[in-house]
């Protein structure tokens, strides 16, 4: 950590994918489309019995009741309630579009609420929700059920309405805990609210405690993150996100409401990061990578140390490499060697779905190649390793000379103690752990072959 200086943050202080997929979503094309997912279901249904691995679910819930300006999400801001029973609708026919594919009781061991506010939803909403999805879904015991939760929109009490509908783990979003940039960004929510409402949580028994940070905001300054950086230590969730603040007011509309004069320069967010990566490892967190960090005794830190990590589009998990079905407006999966992406607006999205199909508007079929480059990618995410013996009887291919081009390219980061090669693997360093997407972007040949980064987050 003493080697992880703002002059070296500076240097990989660049836009690059955060990797919950390979290739990334921005290669989707629209020529794949319904008839290509439903093939790819009905592959997974025609399988060995007994072969496939248990589903992950994502359901994204795209309301809320007050805007966030920093949000680039998919989401609707409105005060009427009713809009998500319309919404929870057309939910159940896509669940049962869906399973008519891939058959009823298919096994899941992951759940993921995401939105927009997956918490907007009434108790009775949730309630409906989650007997839809356990009337068409065999969720299993000791999987990773997690939701989304803005502490305004729930209480010690909701928290445990949350647990008895089978919800192990919370993430809650509280990006700063300082008044003025919480009111810089329209998201005013008191530290005192977060904190009983995470002792609640640890009351009720949830397994996992997440907590969103974002460094970059207007009215950030690093004395004043320092002082969230001390607040969060006190709290001590199980799991920390730190995501830089991304500015791009032309593509997120809600942005523009952000005065650009108030965000704190270049100089002073590599100071933010430096100081937050210090202060983590100082409280005993273990930095499981890509803005992740988990107490020694929570599950992701455990995985990370015996070599069990996964990535998909819901970020790192303990659950093994499994197909993703994802449920709702905008919404992104994976089945087989695809990926496909919803419709991206309500109208869309319920139009496909009054025509009896499911609302796919884009997605990807891999190659062989992107096969063998996710492999790669995916194990220097979530092991730090690429072993070529391995490699190559999985795929076989001579990795050494699949990939010439790209260990030649990584020589710099060897230099600079990032990665080590030798003949037997590509390790990365404790250091070059910290910067492990700068290492995976060289096997991404669609980046390398474009070099058009500038839609992508910054790597740090």
């Amino acid at each position: 950590m003493t080697a992880i200086t703002p002059e070296l943050l500076q240097r990989f202080d660049v836009p690059g994918p955060r990797y919950t997929s390979f290739p990334t979503a921005d290669r989707f094309v629209e020529a794949f489309g319904q008839d290509d997912y439903t093939l790819a279901l009905a592959q997974r249904r025609q399988g060995a019995p007994g072969q496939a691995r248990p589903l992950s679910l994502y359901v994204h819930i795209p309301f809320c009741a007050a805007l966030c300006y920093y949000c680039a999400c998919n989401k609707i801001i409105t005060r009427h309630p009713e809009r998500a029973q319309t919404y929870l609708e057309y939910l159940a026919r896509e669940v049962a579009l869906h399973t008519a594919h891939c058959g009823t009781g298919q096994p899941v061991s992951q759940l993921h609420l995401g939105g927009g506010t997956p918490t907007f939803l009434t108790d009775a909403g949730l309630t409906e929700l989650m007997a839809l999805l356990r009337r068409h879904f065999a969720f299993q015991p000791g999987g990773e059920y997690s939701i989304e939760v803005d502490p305004r929109t729930v209480t010690p009490e909701r928290l445990a309405f949350l647990a008895q509908l089978g919800f192990n783990r919370l993430s809650f979003g509280v990006q700063d805990f300082d008044p003025q940039v919480q009111k810089a960004v329209h998201r005013e929510q008191p530290a005192s609210q977060v904190f009983s409402l995470v002792q609640a949580a640890r009351e009720l028994g949830f397994e996992s405690i997440n907590v969103d940070l974002i460094y970059g905001l207007p009215c950030q300054t690093p004395e004043s993150f320092e002082r969230t950086l001390a607040q969060v230590g006190e709290l001590r969730p199980d799991r920390i996100a730190l995501y830089a603040y991304a500015h791009l007011p032309e593509r997120f509309k809600p942005q523009r409401r952000i005065d650009s004069a108030a965000l704190p320069g270049a100089g002073a967010k590599l100071a933010m990061l430096a100081r937050s990566l210090e202060s983590f490892q100082e409280a005993g967190y273990v930095y499981v990578g890509m803005d992740h960090f988990a107490l020694p005794t929570d599950a992701l830190a455990v995985a990370k140390r015996q070599g069990r990590l996964h990535r998909n589009f819901q970020g790192y998990s303990t659950q093994p490499d499994c197909d993703l079905i994802a449920l709702g407006v905008s919404a992104i999966g994976r089945v087989g060697a695809t990926y496909s992406q919803n419709a991206k607006t309500l109208d869309e999205y319920y139009d496909l779905l009054n025509q009896g199909r499911l609302p796919v508007v884009r997605g990807l079929a891999l190659s062989r190649d992107d096969l063998i480059r996710r492999a790669v990618i995916m194990a220097l995410m979530c092991q730090g390793e690429v072993l070529f013996e391995s490699l190559d009887q999985a795929w076989l291919i001579d990795s050494r000379r699949y990939f010439a081009a790209e260990l030649e390219m990584l020589e710099d980061l060897q230099q600079q103690g990032m990665v080590e090669i030798d003949d037997e693997s590509l390790r990365v360093t404790a250091l070059g752990w910290y910067f492990v997407r700068a290492v995976a972007m060289t096997f991404d040949r669609y980046l390398q072959a474009d070099r058009n980064r500038a839609r992508f987050s910054r790597i740090i």
